[in-house]
């Protein structure tokens, strides 16, 4: 009966603080969780709002304490300290030819224990020469680049022939062509035998 008094005249307090409608302070939602917790008849007493506001309440509070307990003192990955690092550049410095594995197993050998992207990130980088493009690539092999094709011609009496196309780049024609109702991979190849005879198939350059 104590505590139905005591839950009874904290609503009434809300209203006569309040014009329009009630309005609770975290102090007065903070009461009604912490009752819901200890006496098992307080939703019979409740009036300003419904349980499930109250539940709402208590749930919330719920996340804003793990979520409190839960948070790191600084957002991310710890720093690796400065000696750590200066010791990664110089071991990929001495030694250009080791990886990112390598350098981590000797770090480890040495009492530090770092990840291998974390060994990769801090690794010293070396200059790469600059690669040509897709464009130059073909236009400095163009004399000795060729295309092959098959393609499908249907007849007027609804059989299909199959059409073997080989196409030199440099000149932009046509080298050779056949006909075949029946392909297979002995055909295809006499046909690139005859479409190359001799010394004019396209030769691999020297690097």
């Amino acid at each position: 009966m104590a505590i139905e008094n005591l839950a009874l005249r904290q609503q009434l307090a809300v209203y006569n603080q309040s014009v329009k409608r009630p309005r609770l302070r975290p102090r007065d939602r903070v009461f009604w969780v912490w009752l819901s917790k200890f006496w098992s008849e307080w939703s019979t007493a409740l009036v300003i709002v419904k349980p499930e506001t109250v539940i709402h309440w208590h749930r919330q509070g719920f996340r804003l304490v793990w979520r409190w307990k839960s948070r790191a003192v600084r957002p991310g990955r710890p720093r690796i300290e400065q000696e750590i690092r200066d010791l990664i550049r110089r071991i990929s410095r001495e030694n250009p030819t080791w990886g990112a594995p390598r350098i981590q197993s000797e770090l480890v050998l040495l009492g530090y224990s770092v990840a291998e992207r974390t060994v990769a990130k801090y690794m010293r980088r070396t200059p790469k020469p600059p690669s040509q493009t897709w464009t130059t690539f073909l236009n400095n092999h163009l004399l000795d680049l060729a295309a092959i094709d098959f393609f499908t011609v249907p007849t007027a009496t609804f059989r299909v022939l199959y059409c073997f196309v080989v196409l030199r780049h440099d000149p932009r024609r046509v080298v050779h062509f056949n006909i075949t109702a029946h392909p297979s991979a002995g055909w295809t190849a006499q046909q690139v035998i005859e479409a190359f005879p001799f010394d004019q198939c396209p030769s691999i350059p020297d690097p």
